[in-house]
């Protein structure tokens, strides 16, 4: 979604805390929607083949159900369950043994509201369907959970938008767009390869959220999204949606000045750790280990 984020300057603080509030919520909701994070690139099965012929399409995927079609339109969902389960009787097809029709979203509808008939059904893949019944994407409870996981929002680029102002005696309008990624001056020295490659599945499904940057006169400074921009630059991806923080007059921030000194000038100089785990996954994969051990001493 384009545009600005922030609300007028109010003249007084709890109005305008307020009034910021209020525009990052109704952003947030307009900004959760179905069509932005589903897959849509959708593995399916006809109605009209046989139980035997859709088992094998189901064991050269990775998936454990697929959503059933007839031509284009949604028809219903089959699972391996049911596929072995009628794999012996010969001359069964898909539509002898689904049962016909199921719950389908909207590609318009909040992220909120289909993740609530998700849980409510117990539906692991929501097939996605426009107003004539055709499938034209699928949302899984993995798309959901990483939405909410790894979202940029904009209330971190708020913070940041007052802790400048606050420290520089700057003022700073907030808006959303797409930016080259090429040039950006980045401020972390450091990132990980595994998370590179979430970050790739992440750009790949349409998944990613977007960074934040401070526009100067010349170039942006990367302030968040480090993962991303390296993974889309890998990815031959040259634009990405961005939290866009534009400052009323040219000041050298403190975390520019850090990056200078530590020599990053482009994203060349970020290097890229291939031989220790991100930090969280080091954290989680010890407290795992820690509680086994725990375990065996009982």
């Amino acid at each position: 979604m384009m545009g600005n984020w922030f609300g007028k300057e109010d003249r007084g603080k709890t109005k305008r805390k307020k009034n910021l509030n209020y525009m990052f919520a109704i952003n947030s909701i307009m900004a959760l929607k179905v069509k932005d994070y589903m897959t849509k690139d959708v593995l399916t099965v006809s109605s009209d083949i046989s139980v035997r012929d859709a088992i094998s399409i189901m064991l050269d995927s990775a998936h454990h159900s697929l959503p059933v079609v007839k031509g284009k339109k949604i028809v219903g969902f089959v699972t391996a369950k049911e596929l072995l389960r009628h794999y012996h009787p010969l001359g069964l097809t898909v539509s002898d043994i689904i049962r016909n029709g199921t719950i389908t979203a909207d590609p318009g509808m909040s992220l909120d509201d289909a993740a609530r008939i998700m849980f409510r059904f117990w539906m692991e893949k929501l097939p996605v369907a426009d107003d004539d019944g055709n499938l034209v994407g699928l949302l899984s409870n993995i798309d959901v959970l990483r939405s909410h996981i790894e979202r940029a929002s904009p209330s971190k680029a708020s913070k940041l938008k007052i802790a400048l102002e606050g420290l520089h005696d700057v003022k700073i309008r907030g808006r959303t767009g797409k930016i080259p990624i090429e040039n950006l001056m980045p401020t972390q020295k450091m990132i990980y390869a595994d998370e590179l490659q979430g970050r790739e599945y992440e750009i790949k499904k349409g998944l990613a959220e977007p960074i934040i940057v401070i526009k100067k006169k010349d170039y942006h400074v990367l302030i968040d999204g480090h993962h991303r921009v390296i993974a889309a630059l890998r990815l031959g991806i040259k634009e990405l949606d961005a939290h866009i923080l534009e400052m009323d007059r040219d000041v050298e921030l403190g975390i520019e000045k850090t990056a200078k000194e530590q020599g990053l000038r482009t994203l060349d100089d970020i290097e890229i750790i291939d031989y220790a785990r991100h930090p969280l996954v080091e954290i989680t994969t010890r407290l795992l280990k820690r509680n086994e051990n725990a375990s065996d001493t009982r």
